[in-house]
């Protein structure tokens, strides 16, 4: 057997141990548009107060995050193949909004992936 014949072989054996699941519903979370460079930083930074300074630190590339009532965090990310639900979340600081989206987790932070913005 020539080496491409196995190399073939051996791609097509493993592309057959690839599983294909199913999209997982989206999570849907209600909380504060809040920068994080203020917030953890200060957590009483955060409301109608702060929302100038927060607005500003949102545009020049701060992270933003969602506080929830009982004061959990998520770190909100841009969906690269569906950009405009977290471009829409950066004029919205201060508010109280509904994401939906996937939650992950990585080293400790939680985050959201943002399909939709409520």
């Amino acid at each position: 057997m020539t080496l491409r014949r196995q190399l073939v072989l051996a791609a097509v054996a493993a592309g057959s141990l690839f599983v294909v699941t199913p999209a997982r519903a989206a999570d849907s979370i209600t909380g504060e548009v809040v920068d994080l460079a203020c917030y953890m930083h200060d957590p009483k930074e955060r409301g109608a107060s702060h929302r100038k300074c927060a607005d500003m630190c949102i545009k020049k590339g701060m992270p933003m995050g969602l506080l929830t009532d009982d004061k959990q965090v998520f770190l909100l990310l841009e969906d690269h193949d569906n950009p405009k639900p977290y471009a829409d979340l950066k004029g919205k600081a201060a508010e109280t909004v509904t994401v939906e989206g996937q939650k992950v987790s990585q080293g400790g932070v939680q985050g959201l992936v943002v399909g939709a913005v409520k």
